[in-house]
């Protein structure tokens, strides 16, 4: 169970009284104070029981996770760890590194040893590994925990009356949260991290007990055991976890993504490797737009700055600098443009946060090529790094407490007030210049009807990541449009107004203003997650309404009973209730690629999925026809966020590869093949082309994407389509005319690329084109001067379908529909396409 998701009971009743009796601020118009509000206005956590859901957090995270609930407790807050087998093929071990089977033991023994070191559960990697938190302060009552909680949702859901909390000011402990080795085959943060917690823990000293008086030092000790064991970046799913905090797709993104909820840091560092120098953020231009970047530049500079101080008194000749991209490189060369790493989504969650790269590599070639006594002096001198960081971070967080807390206090208060971000004056710190300043209008609200299985997953996204949902009571007109009752308002008077905005919003063509980008520059849930979310820009739905604790799936079956039923394939969910139908033997017939019928005798078994997946099933008009069909035996040669995504659809695929098919694996049975990454025709040797030719020529059915499935098309001569590529880093929400029966029925007027493609020729079928001006948000520069560039896209077609000379059929993306699990309003196209190839 995810946290966000868990109910525990305390302090309801007190944090409540706390927020609704705090006097407004001065001048504070009229449903923008809290002490005005009447849970349609003002500072709410969606309604009491999400009071609730926020303060489990609070709770513990092993207590959350395990459904429980629990009295709030002081600290220490001390769990014995379950310890688990050695494992002698950790990957850890050859570096000198602690062993991921290590861990809890260490962890377990320290908890013995100090009541500063409080450890738990806060979930499970997606291999079923434990996650561990660490909080390391000094002894608390219960009474003194509560209150310190209480400050912490002050600060957020009452600005005002946390600037005046002279108490709160004197009092309120500095969070510190420290995230180490999220890409798996980094390995040292998490030894460093282990250090500087064994100091804490052990210390006599008087500097080291007042600090412990006065803070909190959270750790996320791996934050990747997967990929710690294994020496891989990814994590046991195959995702980069520093790629999903937009999506929260994977269990160890949504455990920090708790994490920095539940504990609201000042700063926060996340620990990577490698660099060949140190690299400690903050970054380059383009800066998030949704940024209060004022409030996080005044702190990053200067944090940076002491710990690189940090990592010269190391005395190494590989520590003698660091480079600190802001003052160092140049635009578009480390940006901290997108939400998808850890440090960037935790400012908008009220952090200063930095992305720290040690130095000296020791994975990849390195790993298996360098003698271990090199490998092993690498990794100390990366371990003392790593912790020489963390520990100025601590110095530089308790020096400047009162700057850090006004910080975040400011941040939630321009959010409640729905004022502009001032404009930064050049050199507001050494460096800002024009090239530095971004800046976004918030638009007054959102609006996203609900009914469809994408509002409900949006919603409930979006309320997970700690932003305010509320839902109108009755019908109410805004800007002309009239919207139905249960409709869900994002009020952007909200103290996460940048996170909430920087999820749903267009974003922005930024290819004229820096000349790369690190990597995505271009995403948009409001525009890709298939629901409809308007933007209001000046007014506020003037409705009754009640704050949203969680969205609920609102599936339905209206037909008469004894008729026939409709299914459209229009989400994702839509595509799993077939699937899952399917499964149960009942048989589907396929009107055309995007209506599905089901039986009248099936009745019971659709309103089964209908209410567990939200989908809509009507009346098939009387002697409606159809094919019959099957679930797809599907192989597939696909990402591990395409095949993630597949699944999550309720496909099930079997995986190929060049090497598997050169090794004699056999594609019979196999109604479509899917080619996107590893499959080279031209690679394959005898048997495994004959393999391929010998699906093809009896019809087997192929759907591609990319560049290598474009390659494989046309090297075994699949459609006439030729195809041209637009610059790798291309990438980005484009705009798309939707012609065709297939991919381009009922699909969304938006799609999502990276290193786009498009196709030219005759003898197939367009389903889907780039429109006039393809490009809405994102870097797309022409490879030349007018080439390549979404200039010489428009019009061409982005995705064509047709039927290959074997007579099978084939569909050919130039898009990326499945990327990262992230544009999950694109699915049901894909799936279509899946279903109409497979016959």
């Amino acid at each position: 169970m995810d946290l966000s998701r868990t109910l525990a009971g305390f302090g309801t009743a007190l944090l409540t009284a706390t927020l609704l009796a705090t006097p407004a601020p001065a001048g504070a118009a009229p449903g923008d104070s809290p002490s005005s509000r009447d849970f349609g206005n003002g500072p709410e956590r969606n309604e009491i029981a999400a009071l609730e859901t926020f303060a489990a957090r609070t709770l513990g995270a092993a207590d959350a996770a395990q459904g429980t609930t629990r009295k709030q407790r002081g600290y220490p807050r001390q769990n014995e760890l379950p310890v688990y087998p050695e494992n002698p093929d950790d990957r850890s071990i050859k570096l000198g590194l602690i062993p991921y089977h290590a861990i809890a033991p260490k962890l377990n023994a320290l908890q013995k040893a100090s009541n500063r070191v409080s450890a738990e559960v806060i979930g499970k990697s997606a291999g079923g590994r434990d996650l561990y938190l660490v909080t390391v302060t000094a002894p608390e009552s219960t009474a003194e925990s509560a209150r310190q909680d209480r400050w912490r949702h002050l600060i957020e859901d009452n600005p005002w009356a946390a600037k005046r909390d002279k108490s709160l000011e004197s009092s309120y402990k500095t969070p510190v949260w420290i995230n180490a080795n999220i890409h798996g085959n980094e390995w040292e943060g998490t030894d460093g991290a282990l250090r500087v917690i064994e100091r804490l823990a052990t210390a006599t000293d008087t500097a080291t007990a007042d600090f412990l008086k006065t803070s909190r030092v959270y750790v996320t000790v791996t934050n990747n055991p997967d990929g710690r064991v294994a020496g891989t970046r990814a994590n046991g799913a195959g995702f980069d976890i520093n790629r999903d905090h937009a999506t929260n797709s994977q269990p160890e993104s949504r455990a920090v993504r708790d994490v920095v909820i539940g504990t609201q840091p000042f700063v926060m560092l996340d620990e990577h490797g490698y660099t060949g120098t140190t690299l400690i953020e903050p970054a380059t231009p383009p800066h998030g737009q949704n940024y209060e970047y004022d409030l996080y530049i005044k702190h990053a500079l200067p944090n940076a700055l002491g710990m690189e101080a940090a990592i010269q008194k190391l005395g190494y000749a590989e520590t003698t600098r660091a480079d600190i991209p802001f003052r160092d490189y140049a635009p578009g060369d480390w940006d901290d443009w997108p939400p998808i790493f850890t440090p960037m989504y935790a400012i908008y969650q009220g952090a200063v946060g930095h992305t720290v790269e040690i130095p000296l590599a020791v994975n990849n070639a390195n790993y298996n090529t360098l003698p271990v006594e090199e490998l092993r002096r690498r990794s100390a001198i990366n371990t003392d790094v790593a912790a020489a960081t963390i520990e100025a971070t601590l110095v530089y967080a308790g020096t400047n407490k009162a700057s850090l807390l006004a910080g975040q206090i400011e941040q939630f208060r321009r959010g409640w007030a729905g004022e502009a971000a001032p404009v930064i004056p050049d050199g507001f710190v050494d460096g800002f210049g024009p090239e530095d300043r971004y800046s976004t209008t918030y638009p007054r609200a959102y609006v996203i009807p609900a009914g469809t299985p994408a509002a409900t997953r949006l919603v409930n996204h979006l309320i997970d990541n700690d932003v305010r949902i509320k839902k109108a009571h009755r019908d109410f007109t805004v800007n002309g449009r009239r919207y139905a009752a249960g409709t869900y308002i994002v009020d952007m008077h909200q103290p996460k107004r940048g996170l909430a905005n920087v999820l749903l919003e267009a974003g922005r063509d930024i290819s004229d203003l820096v000349p790369q980008m690190y990597d995505i520059s271009g995403w948009s849930h409001g525009l890709l997650w298939g629901a409809t979310v308007d933007a209001s820009r000046h007014a506020v739905p003037r409705v009754a309404t009640s704050p949203v604790e969680e969205a609920v799936l609102q599936g339905s079956v209206d037909a008469r009973k004894g008729s026939d039923l409709l299914l459209k394939l229009a989400d994702g969910n839509d595509v799993r209730a077939v699937n899952e139908l399917l499964a149960q033997g009942i048989k589907l017939r396929r009107a055309d690629a995007a209506t599905v019928v089901v039986p009248a005798e099936a009745r019971p078994e659709a309103s089964a999925v209908a209410k567990t997946l939200g989908v809509r099933f009507t009346a098939a008009s009387r002697g409606t026809k159809g094919d019959v069909f099957d679930q797809p035996v599907i192989a597939g040669a696909v990402s591990a966020d395409e095949l993630f995504a597949l699944k999550e659809m309720g496909f099930a695929v079997r995986t190929v590869s060049t090497a598997v098919l050169n090794a004699g694996a056999s594609l019979d049975g196999v109604d479509t093949l899917i080619v996107s990454s590893g499959l080279s025709y031209a690679g394959l040797n005898a048997t495994g082309k004959a393999t391929v030719d010998a699906f093809l020529a009896r019809g087997g059915g192929v759907v591609t994407r990319g560049a290598t499935g474009a390659a494989f098309n046309a090297a075994a001569k699949l459609l006439p389509a030729v195809a041209t590529a637009g610059r790798g880093d291309a990438n980005g929400v484009v705009n798309v005319v939707n012609s065709g029966p297939v991919v381009g029925a009922g699909s969304l007027p938006h799609s999502f690329v990276y290193s786009p493609i498009w196709f030219t020729g005759s003898g197939f079928t367009v389903e889907q084109r780039y429109g006039a001006t393809p490009l809405v948000a994102g870097h797309w520069q022409p490879t030349a001067a007018g080439t390549n560039g979404p200039a010489q896209a428009a019009g061409q077609a982005a995705v064509v379908s047709g039927a290959t000379a074997g007579a099978g059929r084939a569909v050919l993306f130039g898009t990326e529909p499945l990327f990262r699990a992230h544009p999950k309003g694109l699915y049901a196209q894909y799936a279509r396409a899946l279903l109409w190839t497979a016959g």
